[in-house]
């Protein structure tokens, strides 16, 4: 449901669509690999960035479904700085309080990948401050269509009434569960689609596209983000004068 308070000028929830690594080799005559690997590091940084700026949760869509149908050597390569990233941050996720949160088919994933993910999540899990959200062979249609699937099943079991068409109900039933909407959501390298991305979530969210490359992405690019949508007025169906707060009489 869309809120009825007053916001505060940083989105408490930014999600990222982090895009393009392989043009940032390419223009630097690197293989595609050295743009994932830069795009490791900034993940680190953008990650404690956003703590820094006053956001709550961040979500990086870091692996897609459609991601399986690249070249089998660069999935297995990022396969492989995925599980490096998880064996290098989960001392860095402990000490800094950050929970870590996924959403998508990881079960998918390589066996090893799915081990460090259990532990970190497991090691992490009773942080509330500040969370991080991986987005790991995600795609907003498979997860519909699994949202659907558990649904049909709870009203099959009879834990769920057939006639309760509500969102809140359907809701509980996506990858997303018990994790806020996005508030404001960001693609890095200067396309303007979401690519199958929090589709149902995203419904009140603010977009910006910024047409640096994710390596280049850091915490000026990400202030810049969060500035642009303090601007913009959410109005979530009702008009301008209804969600702007009310004057403060003088006596």
């Amino acid at each position: 449901m869309p809120p009825t308070e007053a916001r505060s000028v940083v989105p408490a929830h930014v999600a990222i669509i982090m895009d393009g690594n392989g043009r940032w080799a390419k223009q630097r005559g690197l293989p595609r690999i050295e743009g994932h690997r830069r795009g490791v590091e900034t993940v680190r940084t953008v990650t404690f960035a956003a703590r820094d700026l006053g956001v709550r949760m961040l979500t990086l869509y870091a692996f897609s479904v459609e991601n399986w149908k690249r070249p089998q050597d660069e999935v297995g390569a990022l396969m492989g700085l995925l599980e490096f990233y998880l064996k290098k941050e989960l001392e860095t996720f402990v000490r800094d309080r950050v929970r870590l949160r996924t959403i998508g088919r990881t079960q998918d994933l390589p066996a090893g990948v799915q081990k460090l993910l259990r532990t970190a999540i497991e090691e992490t899990r009773h942080f509330t401050d500040y969370t991080l959200v991986l987005a790991l062979n995600y795609g907003a249609r498979t997860e519909a269509v699994d949202a659907a699937r558990a649904y049909a099943a709870a009203v099959a079991a009879g834990t769920e009434k057939l006639n309760d068409d509500s969102w809140e109900t359907f809701s509980r039933y996506l990858y997303t569960t018990g994790l806020p909407d996005p508030d404001l959501i960001i693609r890095t390298s200067g396309e303007t689609r979401i690519s199958n991305f929090l589709l149902l979530q995203a419904a009140y969210a603010e977009f910006v596209f910024t047409p640096v490359l994710w390596p280049d992405f850091g915490k000026p690019e990400l202030a810049a983000a969060i500035a642009e949508y303090a601007r913009r007025e959410r109005r979530f169906g009702q008009t301008g004068d209804q969600v702007k707060p009310a004057a403060v009489q003088r006596p």
